[in-house]
């Protein structure tokens, strides 16, 4: 087990650029064409939103901790960089992923009782039967898919520990912390974790937290003046880029939290440039956010499970 993200697998083998995770996808697509035209699916990011939302609801049936629900949520997308998603019955991919992540983040559950949940949780719709075995042969096989396919690389290193270590050094409230949190909750629906290093991500909260303020309507809100806030945070990120390549340094005391991380990133080693991406990323996404329609997903997906015989 590697004690840090740099000497990590997660680093070594599960960090992508942008180019070799489409070309990763684009690969399974082609492998399986006419199961693609078959069963189209949502856009990626509804997909993500859609899984998100039933790893959080069996998480909460089973009184899971966040951080591993979030190992799940990793999980998931690894493995679908790997599986295509029409040949697996997504249902018991997500009950397999957080028992699994139970199990490496030292809250394991049983796995009658994962199974036992995900009966409950996931009965029939549309007249349909389950779209769950009852059957924990079936979790058990699929937990040695999950492993097999992420190449026995389990461990994971989280942006919440950054996020934590830097509390005091930017002088963060609770409401601050907090909304910096939930924006990092909120980047498992995106592919920043394969593409960033933690400390990027937690960065990146740490400031759209910062710029939106505790006081807005929510996150969810962000969309609605994306335009404002990708300015706001680009604007410190430029300041801060500048500086960092020979221009002049800021004189006097930081007035704001923000020109504060400003300053700061212009003398850390940190990759401005990733910063920017994760910030376009995430704001993006909240955008993104607002088409989403959890009936016509969840149908999508249903329809391909039962075609195909997945949920026997």
């Amino acid at each position: 087990m590697a004690a840090n993200y740099w000497e990590s697998t997660q680093r070594r083998h599960w960090q992508f650029t942008r180019e070799k995770l489409e070309v990763l996808r684009k690969k399974l697509e082609d492998e399986d064409q006419n199961l693609v035209q078959m069963y189209p699916l949502p856009a990626l990011r509804h997909l993500s939103i859609y899984f998100n939302q039933q790893v959080a609801r069996l998480g909460k049936r089973l009184g899971v901790r966040q951080q591993a629900m979030a190992t799940a949520q990793l999980y998931i997308r690894r493995f679908y960089s790997k599986v295509e998603i029409r040949r697996t019955n997504p249902y018991l991919v997500i009950a397999t992923a957080v028992y699994l992540a139970c199990k490496m983040e030292e809250c394991p559950h049983h796995i009658r009782l994962v199974v036992s949940e995900g009966r409950t949780l996931w009965p029939g719709m549309f007249n349909f039967a389950n779209f769950f075995s009852s059957d924990t042969s079936k979790l058990g096989e699929c937990e040695f898919f999950l492993i097999s396919e992420m190449s026995s690389q389990m461990i994971v290193h989280h942006p919440y520990r950054s996020l934590t270590a830097l509390q005091t050094t930017f002088s963060l409230t609770q409401e601050e912390y907090a909304l910096a949190w939930s924006i990092i909750n909120d980047h498992y629906m995106t592919d920043l974790p394969l593409l960033y290093a933690p400390h990027a991500i937690a960065i990146m909260s740490i400031l759209l937290a910062l710029v939106l303020r505790p006081n807005t309507t929510g996150i969810q809100s962000a969309a609605s003046s994306a335009g404002t806030i990708a300015s706001a945070a680009h604007a410190a990120l430029s300041s801060a880029g500048q500086t960092k390549n020979g221009g002049e340094k800021p004189g006097g005391v930081a007035r704001t939290k923000v020109q504060k991380l400003a300053n700061w990133l212009a003398e850390s080693n940190i990759d401005i440039e990733a910063i920017v991406d994760c910030t376009q990323e995430i704001i993006s996404f909240y955008e993104v956010q607002e088409q989403y329609n959890e009936k016509l997903t969840r149908e999508q997906i249903n329809r391909f499970v039962k075609a195909r015989g997945l949920d026997k």
